[in-house]
């Protein structure tokens, strides 16, 4: 992450926004819980809130945001799961700069809305949060 930051200004010529991984906090851990509670989200995404309780990089290509587990369980609340046939309970928990949601479906495979929209189709973008994440990291390195 330092090194994308530390480029940015030559490669771009203006300087970077706010990149910032959030390390969990006793507060963020008792809002995975609460989000558990909620509604089953799966594993991998628990364990992820475990280490880490949000990212901002709104320098990576249009942008990418992975929501707090506060900030999901406050959209489940609001929108409820997203709309993916396949998929008994999908939870949006992240964004990108376009608007574009990314859920978690039960399955563990993550979707992309195809708009930017809670209610329009859903496609498959990682067959996992692994590979979602290691996706994420192909893009942070492309730019450097």
């Amino acid at each position: 992450m330092t090194k994308l930051v530390q480029s940015f200004l030559p490669t771009h010529g203006f300087p970077p926004g706010d990149n910032a991984v959030t390390i969990t906090t006793d507060d963020s851990h008792q809002a995975t819980s609460a989000l558990v509670d909620l509604t089953p989200i799966p594993s991998d995404l628990t364990t992820l809130y475990w280490v880490i309780s949000e990212a901002s990089l709104p320098d990576v290509d249009s942008g990418y945001f992975i929501h707090s587990p506060a900030t999901a369980a406050g959209h489940f609340r609001e929108y409820g799961p997203a709309p993916i046939d396949s998929e008994w309970i999908a939870l949006v928990f992240a964004s990108d700069g376009g608007g574009h949601l990314f859920a978690i479906g039960d399955s563990g495979q993550i979707w992309k809305s195809a708009t930017a929209s809670w209610f329009d189709d859903f496609d498959v973008a990682a067959t996992s949060l692994q590979d979602f994440l290691e996706q994420l990291g192909g893009r942070i390195a492309n730019q450097l």
